[in-house]
């Protein structure tokens, strides 16, 4: 436990932030396994709305600090790359 005011302060603060972040990092990964969902379904309407739902998401975890913008980048790029090639599979 603290000792004094200030560490007191500085646990309520860290504890706030931890739950703001958990927020947002599952949101996260919430929108990328629906986009992984859609992908076994191969409907290409649903695929990239919920591609651009999960990019949207990432992009505003990244806007509030909770990740990295390198790690919002990778992961765009990765949930992008694997939706392009079911929709390049539907369609041939």
């Amino acid at each position: 436990m603290p000792n004094k005011k200030s560490a007191e302060k500085r646990v309520r603060i860290s504890e706030r932030n931890r739950l703001y972040n958990r927020f947002w990092k599952s949101r996260c990964k919430t929108a990328a396994k629906k986009l992984m969902e859609s992908l076994e379904g191969k409907d290409s309407k649903l695929i990239q709305s919920r591609l651009d739902e999960a990019q949207s998401v990432l992009d505003k975890a990244a806007g509030k600090g909770v990740l990295h913008p390198n790690t919002v980048a990778r992961r765009k790029s990765m949930l992008t790359q694997r939706a392009k090639d079911v929709m390049k599979a539907a369609d041939a």
